[in-house]
């Protein structure tokens, strides 16, 4: 049994009134110290673990403004704040033990846009691709790039003075912002820009909050001026926190504030708004994807490379680029980064060109590629081969790559993983390939695996030495090495943090600082937050304090995991993998990544929130003496040890407000839709669909289950009996007495309608699974079969599907045998009834497994049944499950001779456009390429847009509960493309789609099938 876990670290009862009070004065965002909220806040994109004490979400600047302000109070002085936006940090700089200030849900406006002037207005909450999708249309983009460029604020790259591939070119984020809005401790509006240095000693001379601050920046910026340009590195990548050069410019006529707040990660307001300048996108642009024999001569080459003029080189090492090749994101690269016959690639640059003209790249391309052939005739520098690619859709492909491979790294197998936390040291270009022979030297001696990649083109490089953070004798390795290779750095003239802020690395500032220009910080901090409340630790304390800095040793993620039992830490390895890299808070809304997250915009119901609770409720069971993996085997084999009574009355106490921290785990696993999209997408492979139905199995072993779970998971049950009767049953489903009693009762809204005529009634008998019959065909006859295996949505909802799969493949030549329906267990494994989806599937397995010896192919008609034969199956009963294999069916058709079929003219006159299934979408991308193929062959046009969930998945849609959410997210992706396209020439691949078209716009998407079945020429 399960433990009741009604012991947290309760808000404390300050907290509570200052959360009251700030809503009293008029805070119109949201407020939540809840213990959910607040895990899921305590990480980041780092190795670290720091729970704050709420989490306030504020809806404009007031809200910030009051929040602060209130904070002055009496009893309130001891409250401390940290900002917040992305989460994307690899150092913890936005981790805080006080409250957090979010501004990533609600303030992600684009406030205005200046064409002429070059500039854009926005809200710190703007995400970075968000900002560049609006921005193309005017032909513009904010320049400075990172691999988190789809959950990253405009805020978040502000405040650690962000920047990536290109900055050679286009800089880090303090070259573009043109002026900011920020909100001091007290509430006071700070706005900065560039400005006279008379003007800004004019501000110093006043009085007020505003003037002591450009005080004391003037004073300790110019007076040290000359220490400050002998002390910074001549880098691309200069020192961040607090950018005490750049706040004058070279001339020392103007000065700019906002260069010390950009990069002070929060420590010295909390930033709302950025004005920026934005870059005009150059119409031309090429990639030379240049291949190596290793990754030394890779680096050695690059200064040759960027001395060719290119906006931009990267650089992959041969661990990243193989790890690309096992994850769903190399087949829309593998055709533009081909092998070398004969010879293993180990390292890879990018370099890219980009013109106002194609004359203007000209001859910087030809000058390169003749001495790369050069090179490669006479095999020199390393060089194996190289490709051109001009095509923009496959430039971003392949930066799509790149990007994700960050993430990919966390996918290694094994205990040990790379960890971010020395992985943005930069050095002079022309040291760096001297540098990193010693940097993987100091790795070498330590006997770690390691990935690399970077901007050689800025001396840039990312590391990332695989560890085990749960060994405490590898967690004083990471010290050690944090140690070594701030030295090397020293030594190289370069600096730890070239790229991702100081965080936790912060206590290694006064080494790189000096104790001279790190006294000036402190003047600085004091200046802005004397009393060391915003982002405490972070970069310097304020000069009057003792606290003291954060730490490379401060408390890690590892800490809590490595309490859990390491059988249940192995058996829940989708979770515990997860490293917060954060992609499933991918902001573009076509992706399939995590539907739920997209729509509430509330981190809980994210996979990475979903991972970091059920970690933290191992945990808990753990220290409750509670042997997960007994109770759930228990569970699973034999029966449940709680009665229905002691079920009865722990429902009643928690009706009744009894708390359990399971509850808060199950309303986060409640909003998920159980799309998979996590389990392909997410570069660590989180599958929330596995570990919540493990959840709910030994949730409502304690708890009582809602009424609609039983009516859900029993639908391949009494679909079959009811459809024998549809004639009946449909008209008194849809009637208003029956509708209102199924909404009411079980909260179930919508209910799909019966087939009539039934599936049996529709098929020539010849068609139908003959077990005599089978035995008698010949070789060549079974060799031109083909079992359709059933799904109860098709065959009972949508039997004119099926029957259209069997009149297409009879029309190719091959004869169909339609299988008796056997129930799958989708619905089973969705709400956690797994003893019965073990039986479901066993009984299942037996089947197919015993149609083996005939070879003849399975195929099946929907995604989301078919992916839990190759899926949960495999994970539930392991070898039990057997070795036969379900198609969907275009796997199978792709392989078919479509010169048999024609279709009629009409039909090939039209463009068509098809929405394709999230699931089928992330676990096989190439599907609605297929399909375009076939299309292709018969010539008909299809169009295949790319898009995000429909909002139905199965269930979820009709559930009354989620109502609101699956209209949203239908009207976020799926409307506009239904909006514009013809009654008769949208199709869709997945049941729950065509249902939830069905349902909103009352027209019902054809399955491909069924187009080329309807449009069949006699």
């Amino acid at each position: 049994m399960i433990a009741n876990i009604n012991q947290q670290d309760t808000a404390s009862e300050l907290l509570n009134d200052y959360l009251n009070l700030i809503i009293n004065n008029g805070f119109l965002g949201e407020t939540d110290s809840s213990y959910a909220t607040r895990l899921v806040t305590a990480t980041d994109n780092s190795i670290y673990q720091n729970v704050p004490q709420a989490v306030i979400y504020p809806k404009n600047n007031k809200d910030i403004q009051t929040a602060l302000h209130c904070a002055q109070q009496d009893p309130f002085l001891s409250l401390t704040f940290g900002p917040r936006g992305g989460g994307t940090g690899t150092n913890g700089q936005s981790l805080t033990p006080g409250i957090v200030i979010d501004l990533s849900r609600h303030m992600r406006e684009i406030i205005e846009i200046n064409v002429e002037e070059k500039w854009v207005k926005v809200q710190a909450g703007v995400i970075k691709d968000q900002l560049n999708d609006y921005l193309r249309p005017y032909g513009f983009f904010f320049a400075p790039d990172l691999s988190t460029s789809n959950r990253a604020t405009i805020g978040g790259m502000v405040n650690t003075d962000a920047s990536g591939q290109g900055s050679l070119v286009y800089g880090k984020t303090s070259d573009h912002v043109l002026g900011l809005k920020t909100y001091l401790v007290d509430g006071t509006e700070l706005n900065t820009r560039k400005i006279s240095i008379e003007k800004a000693q004019l501000i110093a001379a006043q009085e007020g909050r505003a003037s002591q601050i450009y005080q004391q920046v003037i004073e300790s910026c110019h007076s040290n001026r000359a220490l400050i340009l002998s002390k910074f590195p001549r880098l691309n990548r200069f020192l961040t926190g607090y950018d005490l050069e750049n706040v004058f410019d070279n001339t020392l006529e103007n000065f700019d504030l906002s260069r010390i707040i950009t990069g002070s990660e929060g420590s010295l307001g909390v930033v709302t708004e950025a004005k920026l300048n934005i870059t005009p996108i150059a119409p031309f642009k090429t990639l030379i994807n240049i291949k190596y024999d290793s990754f030394d001569s890779a680096l050695r080459n690059s200064p040759f490379l960027v001395s060719a003029q290119a906006t931009s080189v990267e650089t992959v090492d041969s661990k990243v680029l193989n790890l690309a090749k096992e994850d769903i994101v190399w087949h829309s690269v593998s055709d533009l980064i081909t092998s070398v016959p004969g010879i293993e690639m180990q390292g890879l640059n990018m370099v890219e060109f980009n013109g106002e003209t194609e004359n203007e790249m000209d001859g910087k391309i030809s000058s390169l590629c003749k001495e790369l052939d050069k090179l490669i005739a006479h095999k020199q520098a390393g060089v194996i081969g190289y490709q051109l690619i001009n095509d923009k859709a496959d430039i971003l492909k392949i930066y799509a790559m790149r990007k994700k491979a960050v993430g990919l790294l966390g996918n290694t197998k094994g205990k040990q993983k790379p960890l971010a936390f020395a992985e943005d040291t930069a050095v002079p270009p022309e040291n760096l390939a001297d540098f990193i022979v010693e940097f993987r030297a100091l790795l070498d001696s330590h006997n770690l695996n390691y990935g690399m990649f970077g901007h050689v083109d800025a001396g840039v490089l990312h590391v990332r030495p695989a560890l085990d953070m749960c060994d405490p004798e590898q967690e004083k390795l990471l010290r050690k090495i944090s140690d070594q290779v701030v030295a090397l750095t020293a030594k190289y003239r370069g600096l730890m943090w070239g790229e991702h802020g100081k965080g936790y690395r912060s206590e290694y500032g006064p080494e790189f600082f000096g104790e001279i220009l790190f006294t000036e910080l402190r003047k600085i901090k004091s200046a802005f937050d004397k009393n060391n409340r915003l982002n405490p630790g972070k970069i310097c304390t304020p000069i009057e304090s003792s606290d003291e800095l954060v730490s490379v040793d401060s408390q890690k993620r590892a800490w809590f995991d490595k309490k859990i039992n390491i059988k249940v830490r192995d058996s829940f390895e989708n979770a515990m993998n997860c490293n917060g890299n954060g992609l499933c808070y991918n902001y573009d809304e076509s992706s399939p990544m995590c539907p739920s997250y997209k729509v509430t915009k509330d981190r809980r119901h994210s996979p990475k929130g979903r991972a970091s609770l059920i970690r933290e409720w191992l945990r808990l069971q753990e220290k409750a003496n509670v042997n997960i993996i007994d109770v759930e085997k228990q569970l699973i084999n034999k029966e449940n040890d709680i009665t229905w009574w002691e079920r009865y009355l722990n429902t009643r106490e928690k009706n009744k407000g009894q708390y359990d921290f399971s509850h808060e785990v199950k309303e986060s696993m409640d909003e998920c839709l159980a799309c998979k999209a996590c389990t392909t997408a997410c570069p660590i492979k989180v599958d929330v669909p596995t570990f919540r139905s493990r959840f709910l199995n030994l949730y409502h072993s304690k708890y009582n289950r809602p009424l609609k779970d039983y009516l859900v998971s029993n639908i391949e049950k009494t679909a079959p009996v009811l459809s024998k009767f549809g004639s009946v049953v449909n008209p008194v489903v849809t009637s208003k007495p029956t509708t209102y009693v199924i909404k009411k009762v079980f909260g179930y809204v919508d209910t799909p309608l019966l087939s009539t005529p039934t599936l049996v009634n529709r098929v020539n008998k010849k068609y139908l699974f003959d077990q005599t019959k089978l035995e008698r065909m010949s070789k060549t006859e079974l060799e031109k079969s083909v079992f359709i295996v059933q799904d109860p949505f098709t065959s009972f909802y949508e039997a004119e599907l099926v029957s259209s799969c069997i009149e297409v493949i009879a029309a190719l030549g091959i004869n169909p045998i339609l299988l008796p329906f056997l129930p799958n267990g989708k619905a089973q494994h969705v709400k956690g009834f797994l003893k019965e989806f073990k039986s479901t599937a066993k009984t299942a397995c037996d089947f197919l497994n015993s149609l083996n010896d005939y070879k003849i192919p399975m195929i099946g008609l929907d995604a989301s049944l078919v992916m839990v034969y190759r899926d949960e199956y495999k994970t539930l009963l392991s070898d039990l499950r057997g070795s036969f294999e379900v198609m969907l069916a275009h796997e199978w058709l792709e392989k078919q001779n479509w010169q048999s079929i024609s279709l009629t003219e009409a039909s090939q006159k039209e463009h068509y456009t098809l929405l394709s299934h999230c699931t089928e979408t992330t676990a096989l991308p190439n599907a609605s390429q297929i399909w375009k193929s076939i299309f292709s062959q018969l010539g008909v046009t299809l169009n295949t847009p790319v898009t995000g969930c429909c909002g139905m998945a199965g269930t979820y849609g009709h559930e009354l509960q989620n109502q609101e959410n699956s209209r949203s997210l239908y009207n976020m992706s799926w409307k506009p493309h239904v909006e514009k396209t013809a009654k008769g020439n949208l199709l869709s691949t997945g049941f729950s789609c065509r249902s939830q078209v069905k349902r909103y716009e009352n027209r019902k998407p054809k399955h491909p099938i069924e187009f080329i079945a309807a449009n069949l020429r006699s």
